[in-house]
């Protein structure tokens, strides 16, 4: 619940029908059943620390999997060393959790800022290019900018804007960015970090900025309903981690599948998240031949391929950091869907985006 509840509702469904999917729907691996509990952390840090404790303490939980937002995934990391105990973080994005506050009973399936920033940064860092940022004022959403500055290299960076999660006016925010970028020279962009309703898409638009001053939107991808909002912005480009059209392979082929047969509609975003978590733990535990303990998980997972509806994903040993492809798209307004459709410009492989090991192993 909170303002991320529709995130973790897609990630939750992901999650089931990874495990589904996984287990060939036996719900076994190495003749144990498969027990899932759900808990909710209301997008609150504190809540989210004494739920984890409940449920590896409590419940025996062998593994945790989640949160959706960052700040409470940096109030569990704690937890999960003191209980030893694996928590495989989806999709919570701060690149702290995998950096300077991670741990080694810490793996991560979701994509962090840094994958965001590279893969954004490819799309957009061109000479001439004007190049802002506007995102949420939390771990997220800095971790998220400075991660981004740090891939501009051929572009020049002019200004960066937070405002909080849950703001409702953005026109101040908005005026400041004007200020920093209309007389400036060249293609200007103003790159969005931001997760939660209301978002700041909608105000943009309203107050054409592109049209007034020549100041483009550019962002990553998002869920559905939020992608209803850049059908206003055609040709608008970012990159994004995952959308249900793009990536070619037989898992996301029976995903797309199975949630249109059970939901009447496309999996979302996050849904593939939790897809490839519930994945990551099953493959995991059949390494293991079940045995649960970080003691065995976590060489186990250290440097760990596994297919899911983005293709393969490697485990990162220094990081337990998911290596994983981005996609550089295009939106284009199709009267056959609600949202901003994003096109593929280019796959952006695991390979070509330096993402820094900024835990301190």
């Amino acid at each position: 619940t909170g303002p991320l509840e529709a995130y973790a509702k897609q990630t939750i469904v992901g999650f089931n029908m990874g495990l589904d999917y996984a287990t060939g729907g036996t719900m076994m691996v190495a003749g144990k059943k498969l027990v899932v509990i759900e808990k909710d952390d209301q997008g609150k840090p504190d809540v989210g620390k004494a739920a984890l404790a409940a449920a590896y303490g409590d419940d025996k939980a062998d593994i945790a999997v989640g949160p959706t937002a960052s700040p409470v995934a940096l109030a569990m990391l704690p937890v999960a060393e003191e209980y030893k105990k694996v928590l495989l973080v989806e999709p919570a994005v701060a690149d702290s959790i995998t950096g300077d506050k991670w741990n080694k009973y810490i793996f991560r399936t979701g994509r962090n800022s840094s994958q965001d920033a590279a893969a954004n940064a490819a799309a957009l860092d061109k000479p001439g290019n004007v190049i802002a940022t506007l995102a949420n004022d939390n771990a997220f959403g800095r971790d998220g900018v400075k991660a981004f500055k740090e891939y501009i290299k051929k572009g020049k960076f002019v200004h960066e804007e937070y405002l909080p999660a849950g703001t409702t006016d953005f026109t101040a925010g908005l005026q400041r960015l004007v200020d920093k970028m209309k007389d400036q020279p060249g293609r200007k962009y103003v790159w969005v970090v931001w997760a939660g309703a209301p978002s700041p898409f909608s105000k943009f638009a309203e107050l054409e900025l592109q049209k007034r001053y020549g100041i483009e939107m550019a962002t990553g991808g998002n869920i559905l309903p939020a992608m209803v909002a850049y059908k206003q912005y055609p040709g608008m480009e970012g990159a994004l981690y995952y959308y249900f059209g793009i990536p070619k392979n037989k898992v996301n082929e029976w995903l797309v599948a199975n949630h249109y047969k059970q939901f009447k509609a496309p999996p979302d975003f996050f849904t593939a998240g939790g897809m490839s978590a519930a994945i990551a733990v099953v493959e995991a535990l059949k390494k293991t031949n079940g045995d649960a303990s970080a003691a065995k998980l976590i060489p186990a997972m250290e440097g760990m391929s596994f297919e899911t509806p983005k293709g393969k994903m490697t485990f990162r040993k220094e990081d337990h950091q998911a290596m994983q492809d981005m996609y550089h798209f295009k939106i284009k307004n199709d009267p056959a869907f609600a949202w901003g459709v994003p096109e593929l410009v280019r796959e952006i492989p695991a390979s070509e985006m330096d993402i820094p090991i900024r835990n301190k192993r």
